[in-house]
């Protein structure tokens, strides 16, 4: 009778021991088959509220710098047109004061605008006590002194064109530097966040963990989605923007040159 009970209790104790087996490993199945059909979205869906708000700023931050993009693309692409045809009218023109009668046509050239400050700085030197006539003749255009202060007009105009097309080019920089900052903040409170799930379950198994490792890695590829275009875009428009500056320059040597030539002393 004894020896039947015995058996009996080592029966129920190893059916209690296998049940228990089954039902842990099938609880560890089913929260595999989660972890492993987890999307990106549900990650993000399911991400704690301070990773949400950085990854809410990465995709504002893209965006924005997507849009100066596009801006900036069609700025510098107006510009280049109306510089070509303000430079065709200005090197078939015989007189300065024509040329700049017809200004209203090229407000979108920065030649133009280049061109109207140093016109503007002219008629100054001419209006002023420096100015002295041609004696010979009354036909001869007037021989003018201050040649200085026209060329710190040419260049403050130059300085001021290329200060506006590099205008929220910082954003671009700015992003560029500090997205995958930005990102690896969200992968650290992710991480966080996972080693905060282990010490609830006690238990360091991957389905427990894998949330908060995936919301971390999705914030750092965020942040490089976001800081790679930016870098690209930047260093882009800022090689555009060199040229243009050369262009000016080359456009104020010639205008400081013909001006020297015909209207300025010595």
């Amino acid at each position: 009778m004894r020896m039947k009970r015995i058996t009996l209790f080592f029966n129920f104790a190893a059916i209690s021991i296998f049940s228990n087996l089954a039902l842990g490993q099938s609880a560890n199945t089913n929260t595999t088959n989660v972890a492993a059909h987890m999307t990106g979205i549900d990650a993000i869906l399911g991400a704690s509220l301070a990773v949400k708000i950085v990854i809410l700023i990465l995709v504002s931050l893209s965006i924005l710098c997507w849009a100066i993009g596009w801006s900036k693309h069609q700025e510098l692409k107006t510009i280049k047109a109306a510089n070509f045809l303000f430079d065709t009218m200005f090197w078939k023109t015989t007189s300065l004061d024509e040329m700049f009668g017809k200004l209203d046509a090229f407000k979108s050239s920065s030649h133009a605008r280049v061109f109207k400050a140093a016109y503007s700085e002219m008629k100054k030197i001419a209006d002023s006590p420096l100015m002295s006539k041609n004696k010979d003749s009354e036909n001869d255009p007037p021989q003018l002194s201050g040649i200085d202060n026209l060329e710190r007009s040419l260049r403050k105009a130059t300085e001021n064109e290329i200060s506006e097309l590099e205008s929220r080019l910082t954003v671009l920089a700015s992003t560029g530097s500090t997205g995958p900052f930005i990102g690896l903040f969200g992968t650290v409170w992710g991480i966080m966040n996972s080693f905060s799930q282990i010490a609830q379950t006690g238990s360091a198994n991957l389905a427990a963990v894998a949330p908060g490792i995936s919301e971390a890695l999705i914030t750092t590829a965020i942040g490089l989605a976001a800081a790679i275009p930016a870098v690209i875009i930047y260093n882009h428009f800022v090689s555009l923007i060199r040229k243009e500056e050369i262009a000016l320059n080359n456009f104020s040597s010639d205008f400081l040159n013909i001006v020297k030539r015909n209207f300025f002393k010595g």
